[in-house]
């Protein structure tokens, strides 16, 4: 992992710098306000985060709309699941991480460990998962506590602006990639394929030997998806019918499979296989609870050997996973860097759907 030599003993304040949603649910909105730094037990890491990224997964957590209790429920008033900074305080057990290593929050922030789905690589599933910036304080408080066990140390050679968004999208859309099977070669759509965890999943596509194809709209999204690996950008409003176009594309045949990141992408996503057979969808993005469905004619799974599977957050090692391309250089920087103090400004931007890539916040910067 990334540590300092020698590192100092740092003054750690009473209060920090977070991003706290007010008026929770569809009217919410952020403000940055002062907050209590916690305390690390003797099993965990006090980290001082560096850079958060922001998941259309806090809109739902502000908001309330996928079915699960609100976040003031739990006594949480700042979201945020992909955090990256350096360990300020370490707890009397701890035998993983020093004073000055580089660590980083990820979506969950702890599990049991003990059952059967922690010990088989299911560990995102566990039922006494806590998620964080829902159960607990998330990344857009400065100051955190994580279990020691559970967070991610970060490598040398990867900035904190890009290990930030890998602690959720990447490490999530590796896992959908991983988890499909696919292999060398295989045509693979993303359709909202500019955002960030479909941006970073044409970057892992490409680096794993595959043929990426994003579906999406607008010159700043297609710019972004072409630089970053994909093999064709398909305007949905520019082109009379995207699904035809992506089928040409892919051999004349379909897609092999399809990576779902954008909610409204699951209406169509089926028809991107087109004629190929033993094609898979991959369910990715979370729509609000109840409003979309997906699937087919039961004669269209078996004539065509189709799949229809999900896929949560990325694990331990998919993180780790995930990191390493960084380290190699397969994973780029896809972020927007805002201030701090321009958090509520960016929270709004990524509501309106009009972030290519992703966007981070610096904890260390105020305009």
């Amino acid at each position: 992992m990334g540590s300092a030599m020698e590192y100092p003993q740092v003054e750690i304040p009473t209060h920090c710098k977070a991003g706290v949603v007010v008026n929770e649910g569809p009217d919410f909105h952020v403000e940055v306000q002062m907050v209590p730094v916690p305390q690390p037990g003797p099993d965990d890491v006090l980290i001082k985060l560096n850079y958060t990224g922001l998941c259309s997964s806090d809109i739902h957590m502000m908001q309330g709309d996928l079915g699960l209790p609100f976040m003031s429920a739990f006594g949480v008033r700042s979201p945020g699941h992909e955090g990256a900074g350096v360990v300020v305080k370490v707890g009397a057990n701890v035998k993983t991480f020093r004073l000055g290593d580089r660590a980083g929050i990820k979506p969950m922030m702890d599990t049991c460990g003990s059952c059967a789905l922690c010990w088989d690589d299911k560990e995102t599933y566990c039922k006494g998962a806590i998620l964080t910036g829902l159960m607990t304080a998330g990344t857009y408080q400065q100051y955190l506590v994580s279990p020691a066990r559970y967070a991610s140390p970060i490598p040398d050679g990867v900035p904190d602006e890009i290990a930030g968004p890998i602690m959720c999208s990447a490490s999530t859309i590796y896992r959908s990639l991983s988890e499909s099977n696919l292999r060398s070669g295989a045509w693979v759509v993303f359709p909202g394929g500019g955002g960030g965890v479909g941006i970073q999943g044409v970057q892992l596509a490409k680096a794993m030997g595959m043929r990426p194809i994003v579906v999406d709209t607008g010159e700043s999204k297609q710019k972004l998806a072409l630089s970053m690996g994909a093999e064709a950008f398909v305007d949905f409003k520019e082109v009379t019918d995207p699904t035809k176009a992506v089928v040409e594309i892919a051999d004349g045949v379909g897609a092999h499979g399809v990576f779902v990141t954008a909610p409204a992408a699951y209406k169509t996503a089926v028809s991107f296989i087109g004629d190929r057979i033993g094609g898979i969808v991959m369910c990715i993005g979370l729509p609000v609870a109840g409003s979309m469905m997906i699937g087919a004619d039961p004669c269209l799974y078996i004539f065509k050997n189709l799949t229809i599977k999900g896929t949560l957050v990325g694990s331990r090692s998919d993180t780790a996973m995930a990191l390493d391309f960084a380290r190699r250089g397969a994973l780029r920087q896809i972020s927007e860097v805002y201030p701090l103090n321009r958090m509520p400004e960016a929270v709004e931007k990524l509501r309106k759907g009009e972030v290519a890539g992703r966007i981070v916040v610096n904890f260390n910067w105020e305009e």
